[in-house]
């Protein structure tokens, strides 16, 4: 089953110490890792920094728009007020279409802020449990959205 999954830390180093256990995961053949994504926000920082991975070129933009719609929708379009409320309704609705719902954005949202960061990832066919093992003690909290075959396709046709 593929799942969505936001990892969210107390410091803007950690997401990349889980991304770097998520890769051996998956060359240790533990899951199998669609798409990741590590958002840093530097304490003081107007705004947090999204940085995605590229492990199929042709993949890319996809997920690149995917992730953009994800931060944005979590980070920017609340900051945007009355004049963005339909675009956030529509980013909303997509994203919920997805498997994610409003109430798991609010929590990130809320989850994460400035000193912060998180780890998003796609993956699919992960033996959950020996993963949670890796990530034991690295001081982040897990949020988990498991998405249907239908949303997985879905998510798989939109965003590549």
């Amino acid at each position: 089953m593929t799942t969505f999954t936001a990892w969210k830390f107390d410091s803007p180093d950690d997401p990349q110490h889980a991304a770097d256990q998520l890769d051996r995961a998956k060359s240790d053949g533990l899951v199998k890792v669609i798409d990741r994504a590590v958002l840093t926000w530097p304490q003081g920082a107007a705004r947090p920094t999204l940085h995605h991975t590229r492990e199929a070129e042709w993949q890319s933009t996809g997920w690149g728009a995917f992730w953009g719609l994800l931060v944005g929708s979590l980070f920017f379009m609340p900051l945007l007020g009355v004049a963005a409320g339909a675009a956030a309704g529509a980013v909303s609705k997509h994203v919920q279409g997805l498997g994610i719902t409003e109430e798991q954005m609010e929590s990130i949202r809320q989850q994460i802020t400035p000193g912060t960061s998180a780890l998003f990832a796609v993956t699919d066919e992960g033996d959950l449990d020996r993963l949670g093992e890796r990530f034991r003690g690295m001081n982040g909290r897990l949020v988990q959205t498991n998405l249907t075959g239908a949303e997985r396709q879905l998510l798989l046709e939109t965003f590549g």
